[in-house]
């Protein structure tokens, strides 16, 4: 199923066939006697926007935090390109190109718009340590103009262009979403992990979310995999659907063959 510029499922059937970016295999959290997630497996390929979908407390947060290395399973394994890095912190998949929002805003609120986007940049230095901070080598003044490019054009593409300046304390609930996005993909993601970015956003803010993650998988490549309440949100964006329930998969598949899905209308979608 391919993208066109207007709209529509994100995914090219070159990316819906190529191997895993990012992969769980048979994950399990407990909560004390409880299974939160029981045996999930699930991957998400380059170019790829897949939704993953489910009522309150089927384990798709749990999911995320166990993916983004903020949580280690009990059972089962994480790989980023075939490799296993289950054991691997959260801060070193960030760094190895796994990014995520989170269902709560997060945003540095004492730092401007614009100074959120290079801060998530800031990890990869400068080049030449404290000296050339003290002497302003020529390197380090290059690499601080092209990182204030990249925010610039991060900033344009989600239609925060002229808010640089602004404090995220003082933004409407779906611009301040919008710029917990630019923050995200400030540095280029291979992996991008949304939970619920949609939230409290007006339709056209919603339109501009749904162009920058179309954009990020089919132009840059991106492996998107989100979690959203908004079903018509995800499957017109989605090319693939995975539902949980319960903490297991209960379908998977294309938008509309999980629409058509006995069990998901029962547990989920209602029979309408």
């Amino acid at each position: 199923m391919t993208r066109t510029a207007e709209g529509g499922p994100a995914g090219s059937a070159a990316a819906q066939a190529g191997p895993y970016v990012l992969e769980a295999r048979e994950i399990s959290v407990r909560f004390g006697g409880v299974r939160a997630l029981d045996g999930v497996s699930l991957g998400v390929r380059a170019g790829e926007v897949c939704g993953l979908i489910g009522p309150n407390g089927a384990g798709k947060t749990t999911l995320f935090d166990v993916l983004s290395g903020i949580r280690r399973p009990d059972g089962g394994r994480m790989l980023l390109d075939g490799v296993d890095v289950t054991r691997r912190s959260a801060v070193w998949r960030a760094r190895h190109g796994m990014r995520r929002t989170f269902q709560r805003r997060q945003l540095f609120g004492q730092l401007s718009v614009a100074d959120n986007l290079l801060v998530a940049q800031e990890w990869r230095g400068g080049g030449g340590g404290l000296a050339a901070d003290l002497v302003g080598s020529p390197t380090r003044r290059r690499r601080e103009r092209e990182r204030r490019a990249r925010a610039e054009r991060v900033l344009a593409d989600c239609g925060l262009g002229a808010l640089g300046a602004a404090y995220p304390g003082g933004l409407p609930v779906g611009s301040a979403r919008m710029v917990e996005l630019a923050r995200a993909v400030a540095d280029p993601p291979r992996v991008l992990l949304l939970d619920e970015p949609a939230s409290g956003m007006p339709a056209p803010e919603r339109e501009q979310l749904a162009a920058v993650v179309r954009r990020l998988a089919s132009e840059e490549g991106c492996a998107v995999l989100l979690v959203e309440h908004d079903v018509a949100f995800v499957m017109e964006l989605c090319a693939r659907v995975v539902v949980l329930d319960l903490g297991t998969v209960l379908a998977e598949g294309t938008p509309a063959r999980v629409r058509a899905d006995p069990l998901v209308r029962e547990a989920y979608l209602g029979g309408a």
